[in-house]
């Protein structure tokens, strides 16, 4: 569970976040949504802990997010917008070098399951310089997927991503069943789709709504359908 306590952040004199308080419950796929600026990167990079806390208090599962603990580390996985893969190595090798900078031995088992979760088992053998845009996202999935983690931030995972790329995503999303998942998007479609609720940020604010809420009440002219 992701809970955030009255957060404060600012830049200079700017007040980003103004008082942010939100609970993500257990196996709720929240969407994170908000016009560009609105905050939601510096939200996430605070939630991430790469972004001291102003004033407010976050808790991972439990766990205070402070720089001296970071047991609620293990806990979460994050998916950036734009990640750095190695073209000349397969898919295979990629998630072996990314396993292992966490562990000293890459879990076979694991990696396969997790290459079969997002459905590039049978492209394991290939560089990934010859893989979609959408096969790269998918592969940062299954990175991500790899470290087991209960928490899973993604941010924009279908950016810049053909529909049926992102329609791979999408099925992808809705088959982890046993995550909490925080899910940075402007896109309402694929929102309504893989998402319970809603977190929007408007002018440093913060609101919670269940999807069909989100949808019957706000005309958002500056998100895509």
């Amino acid at each position: 569970m992701i809970k955030v306590e009255h957060l404060n952040q600012s830049f200079g004199k700017k007040r980003v976040l103004d008082d942010i308080n939100l609970e993500i419950g257990e196996r709720e796929v929240c969407a994170l949504v908000g016009r560009n600026g609105a905050g939601k990167s510096t939200l996430i990079n605070s939630l991430l802990g790469m972004l001291p806390v102003g004033q407010g208090a976050i808790s991972i599962n439990g766990v205070r997010v402070t720089k001296k603990n970071d047991s609620w580390k293990k806990s979460i996985a994050y998916l950036p917008e734009k990640f750095m893969l190695y073209p000349m190595l397969t898919g295979l090798e990629n998630l072996t070098f990314f396993a292992e900078a966490v562990e000293k031995k890459a879990d076979g088992a694991r990696m396969e399951e997790v290459l079969r979760a997002v459905r590039l088992w049978d492209d394991r053998g290939q560089q990934v310089k010859g893989y979609s845009k959408g096969m790269l996202q998918r592969l940062g999935l299954a990175i991500t997927l790899y470290q087991n983690a209960s928490i899973l931030i993604l941010d924009e995972p279908t950016s810049g991503i053909d529909p049926m790329g992102r329609k791979e995503i999408l099925e992808v999303l809705k088959s982890l069943t046993d995550k909490t998942i925080l899910l940075s998007s402007h896109h309402l479609d694929e929102i309504s789709q893989v998402c319970t609720h809603v977190a929007y940020l408007e002018n440093g604010k913060m609101a919670k709504y269940t999807v069909g809420e989100f949808l019957a009440t706000h005309n958002l002219g500056g998100l895509s359908s």
